[in-house]
């Protein structure tokens, strides 16, 4: 197999694994990223547990939803820039098209009870969904006052001050950064 072919394959692959997890994931990007990470990482092995932390922070960080934003960063560095189309079209397709034929008969399709306990039921999953990608982050992140500092910090300040997100993450890597460079700078004086 030529490398064109595997590249091709992989591009192929990554348009296919984001449709999937596009398409049965609901509750927005949250709730995918314990499925970006197990097929990601875990299934076919593109990437590491250390990168995929560092592509939900960036994708947090960056406009645009957090689940178009990791697909587009796994598929760069997976296979460059088509591999990011084919990820970020792998993941917006499914629901684009389920929200245009919901479209077409959202009337009748909201007021089947069927439908809204299904979604009842869907909310409670997707709140599942979401602790588990907090468990996961927080296995994998640095453990330390100054990481329980910043987590509590950017918790309280996002939950109940109504500070924007983004004011919250740029102060959070700014204490991280300084910090950092705090205790650099201690241990050259040692």
């Amino acid at each position: 197999m030529s490398h064109k072919d595997t590249r091709a394959s992989r591009i192929w692959q990554l348009f296919l694994t984001f449709m999937k997890i596009g398409g049965f994931t609901f509750g927005g990007g949250y709730a995918m990223i314990p499925l970006i990470q197990k097929e990601t990482v875990e299934v076919k092995k593109w990437i590491t547990d250390d990168d995929i932390l560092e592509i939900i922070a960036i994708a947090e960080s960056t406009p645009g939803p957090i689940a178009i934003n990791s697909a587009t960063f796994v598929g760069y560095r997976t296979a460059g820039v088509l591999g990011s189309m084919a990820a970020t079209l792998g993941v917006v397709l499914p629901s684009f098209v389920i929200i245009t034929l919901i479209s077409f008969v959202l009337t009748q399709f909201q007021e089947l009870k069927a439908v809204q306990y299904a979604f009842f039921g869907i909310r409670a999953g997707v709140l599942a969904l979401i602790v588990k990608a907090f468990w996961t982050m927080y296995k994998k992140c640095p453990k330390g006052i100054v990481s329980y500092i910043v987590w509590v910090f950017a918790f309280v300040c996002s939950a109940f001050t109504g500070l924007n997100v983004m004011v919250v993450i740029v102060c959070s890597a700014l204490f991280g950064l300084v910090t950092t460079l705090v205790n650099k700078r201690r241990l050259d004086n040692k």
